[in-house]
């Protein structure tokens, strides 16, 4: 049900009953390598293409998350997923594998948690038993994509993000116990005139704020409310204008609660400039290294709020500026089992 003006609220918490991370060799280096359920040596994953290897890894993810969850694809009603390629490709051809009934979602990197707001909805909803939320992202294949092929060695600014290989998923279902989904908060569109593809941090960063201000209103909750806070992926610069944004509009959120994928995925990698960035970022960060901590019992209640930034090239070669959007969704554990 809805409460206040952009927030559900899921009655029936539905559960998640499992969910997997791939990465790909650059991610297997990096401080979160142990939460990947698979992690993979070589960038092409024995494809003749970038996209078609991008494929492969959200094939594996929803596989190994449906196989965590002891059931059968024949069990899957919705599979809800999208990614950054144009079409989203990399998800319209996963699900013709797949067979699964299909939905198609785009966020950009907003999209991990958009499908899983969804996928709980329709769950909530009894609209299904059981969905799959994924998203995937491959760096080669976004760099061909929205910047220029990996192969040109081109130059970036410090603002600059790398585009995680990797894709996560997520079952979820209307019975069990574990981990389960409590609320989500669909964001607005917010353009603050940026325009620099190379500093997408700074313009993601007010889309979050503008999300987190509206959850905790329409919740009507503690700013200390969360165990944790997980913005992702707006990496250092991004994370840096929040820090300051968030105080100014009366929102206190405990710092030392609030981290950002983007910053957690690589750790203090210089090579990966400001952070990582991708719809596969958040995505293995929630449903590896998050959920996996949650697991164990060390956080109770966490809130991620992934951003997107909705540019194409099309857009920038025509001079638009950016618009970004923050979609939020709320996580709990219960006590007894912990799910996979």
């Amino acid at each position: 049900m809805r409460q206040g003006h952009q927030t559900w609220v899921f009655p029936s918490k539905p559960v998640i009953v499992a969910s997997a991370a791939i990465g790909g060799p650059f991610e297997a280096k990096g401080p979160l390598a142990e939460d990947f359920d698979i992690l993979h040596g070589d960038l092409m994953l024995g494809q003749d293409s970038w996209e078609k290897a991008e494929k492969v890894l959200l094939e594996e993810a929803c596989d190994k998350a449906v196989a965590k969850a002891g059931l059968q694809k024949e069990d899957i009603h919705f599979l809800l997923a999208g990614d950054l390629m144009n079409q989203i490709i990399s998800a319209s051809f996963s699900a013709r594998t797949l067979a699964i009934p299909f939905l198609g979602v785009f966020g950009a990197c907003s999209t991990a948690m958009e499908s899983l707001a969804l996928g709980s909805l329709i769950v909530d909803s009894q609209s299904a038993d059981y969905v799959v939320a994924a998203t995937c992202s491959h760096n080669a294949s976004a760099e061909k994509q929205y910047r220029y092929p990996t192969e040109y060695g081109s130059q970036k600014p410090p603002t600059a993000q790398w585009t995680v290989t990797g894709a996560g998923a997520a079952v979820v279902g209307s019975k069990g116990s574990g981990l389960r989904v409590t609320a989500a908060t669909i964001g607005r569109i917010v353009d603050m005139g940026l325009s620099d593809p190379f500093n997408m941090g700074a313009a993601m960063a007010p889309a979050a704020l503008s999300t987190i201000e509206s959850h905790f209103r329409d919740m009507q909750l503690p700013h200390n409310h969360y165990d944790l806070v997980v913005t992702g992926d707006l990496g250092r610069v991004g994370h840096s204008i929040l820090c300051e944004l968030l105080p100014k509009h009366n929102v206190f959120v405990p710092l030392e609660r609030y981290l950002d994928c983007g910053m957690l995925i690589y750790g203090d990698n210089p090579d990966v400039w400001s952070g990582g960035s991708g719809c596969g970022c958040v995505a293995t960060v929630a449903y590896g290294h998050l959920l996996r901590r949650m697991r164990e019992g060390e956080w109770k209640r966490i809130l991620i709020i992934a951003t997107g930034a909705l540019l194409s090239p099309i857009s920038y070669q025509q001079g638009e500026s950016i618009p970004c959007i923050a979609h939020a969704v709320a996580i709990e554990a219960e006590q007894g089992g912990m799910g996979a």
